[in-house]
């Protein structure tokens, strides 16, 4: 990886973005911020981070940036919960597509020729139950899946103006910093906060549903491997474990890292979820020399010692 470079990574006060963040900034780089802290914290913010609080759809914020000379985009900020898009799906699409696009418009002005998207395992809807690959067809169940599908094709038409434009679908990321307060956004964070906090999970939907779910540090590994990639063709990455785990695996492998009694209910359902998915990760294995480190039970164990571990 390159050092001394310019880096502008949205939603730096939040989980995935602060962590990406950190990364750049201990590899020796400059990083820049927007960040409207609905969901993230100020304190998460990596020191060094020149920050600037709005909104990544808010072009008034946006053009600010344009003094800069960007090496590449990271645009990691936006709504991202389906069952929360369901309550305006209007901010659901300016905060994640009309942002795309407005910072794609960015890279453009200011001759910056990488642009690296976070999008979502999402798009895929509901799937045949066998690992999902880039190429299945697009069925997003929820607002926010239809609104990181846009995103993915505005990046498709400006990889034609010359930005190398990627687009890397994650699958369920976890692990230490995820927002433990928010308990509609995260599954892995939204259970461990009820077993911690309420002594109770309360599960909406089916033990048997399945997911892929990938640790935080591996996911930054992934952002940065893809800033080597060097193409003319817009690409597509799933960024997944390749493995099913099911919500009750899931449940189970809390429990045993707490050690305590912990009740669980499963009841109801949550608007757009998907009943099961977990995704073929060949292609990012062969492209970027990417495939993940840390296994779920280990993930699972540094995540819990962490949470336990707060004030």
């Amino acid at each position: 990886m390159n050092t001394n470079m310019t880096y502008l990574v949205t939603g730096a006060a939040g989980f995935i973005g602060s962590a990406l963040a950190k990364r750049l900034l201990i590899e020796g780089n400059k990083v820049i911020t927007i960040d409207n802290l609905s969901t993230g914290f100020e304190t998460a913010i990596p020191e060094g981070v020149e920050f600037f609080k709005g909104d990544c759809q808010d072009y008034s914020i946006v053009k600010q940036l344009e003094k800069y000379s960007f090496d590449a985009i990271f645009h990691i900020a936006g709504q991202s919960s389906g069952e929360i898009s369901f309550d305006d799906p209007v901010y659901d699409l300016q905060t994640n597509a009309q942002s795309t696009l407005l910072l794609l418009k960015l890279a453009l002005k200011t001759n910056c020729k990488k642009f690296i998207y976070a999008s979502t395992m999402s798009v895929y809807g509901d799937q045949p139950d066998h690992k999902v690959n880039e190429e299945a067809m697009l069925k997003p169940k929820s607002f926010y899946g239809v609104g990181k599908v846009a995103s993915e094709h505005y990046l498709r038409i400006y990889q034609q103006y010359g930005i190398q434009s990627t687009a890397m679908r994650l699958f369920n990321v976890y692990g230490p910093g995820q927002n433990l307060k928010n308990l509609r956004q995260g599954m892995v964070s939204i259970f461990l906060a009820m077993a911690l906090n309420d002594k109770t999970i309360c599960v909406k939907g089916d033990k048997n549903r399945f997911r892929d779910f990938v640790y935080i540090d591996d996911i930054v590994d992934a952002f940065i491997n893809s800033l080597e990639l060097n193409t003319p063709v817009f690409k597509i990455y799933n960024v997944c474990s390749g493995i099913k785990t099911t919500i009750e695996t899931l449940i189970n492998s809390i429990l045993s890292n707490i050690q305590k009694n912990i009740n669980v209910e499963y009841s109801g359902s949550t608007p757009g979820d998907q009943f099961g998915i977990y995704g073929d990760n060949t292609l990012i294995k062969k492209d970027l020399n990417w495939s993940p480190k840390i296994s779920f039970m280990e993930g699972i164990s540094n995540m819990v010692n962490w949470a336990s571990n707060l004030k």
